[in-house]
């Protein structure tokens, strides 16, 4: 019986690279010198640290270039709020990683709800979709594309 999994990750290497780029164009730009402005990778947090608000925004955009032009999508990044720290400002941003469970269940809600000869499962972190036909999986992943999600979704075992 043909099946694919749902899932939403992206890969922590290509993270770690973006990160070090964005460091090394913080360093060599002109706006930046004589700040302490840098990028900070712990675990899915990403820390910015820099002298105002508005460097914090060019750092965010610097960031936001060196991930898509690695393959990570933005989407999973969840933006806290700049606050205060010592001398200068500190922003967290969280890489989302998984499947929740309320994004899960929206997804088999939405497959069931197109009436597909298709079964869609929670495990875990990600949703697999079962069915007699690969058309109708096909179908189940360009229905999944067109709707708008805040999580970036991948398709991944595919199988017949």
């Amino acid at each position: 019986m043909p099946s694919f999994d749902i899932i939403s990750e992206f890969d922590k290497h290509e993270l770690q690279n973006a990160i070090d780029q964005a460091n090394k164009e913080v360093t060599t730009r002109f706006d930046f010198k004589g700040t302490d402005s840098n990028f900070e990778l712990n675990d899915d947090k990403l820390v910015m640290n820099s002298g105002s608000t508005f460097q914090l925004q060019q750092m965010f955009s610097i960031v936001c270039s060196k991930l898509t032009r690695r393959g990570i999508d933005i989407a999973c990044m969840e933006v806290g709020d700049a606050k205060p720290s010592g001398k200068g400002m500190r922003q967290e941003i969280t890489m989302k990683q998984g499947l929740d469970t309320s994004t899960a269940k929206k997804i088999v809600k939405l497959i069931k709800d197109k009436k597909l000869k298709v079964q869609a499962a929670i495990q875990g972190e990600q949703v697999r979709v079962t069915g007699k036909k690969r058309d109708d999986l096909q179908e189940v992943i360009q229905m999944l594309r067109e709707e708008k999600l805040e999580m970036p979704l991948q398709f991944d075992n595919f199988r017949d």
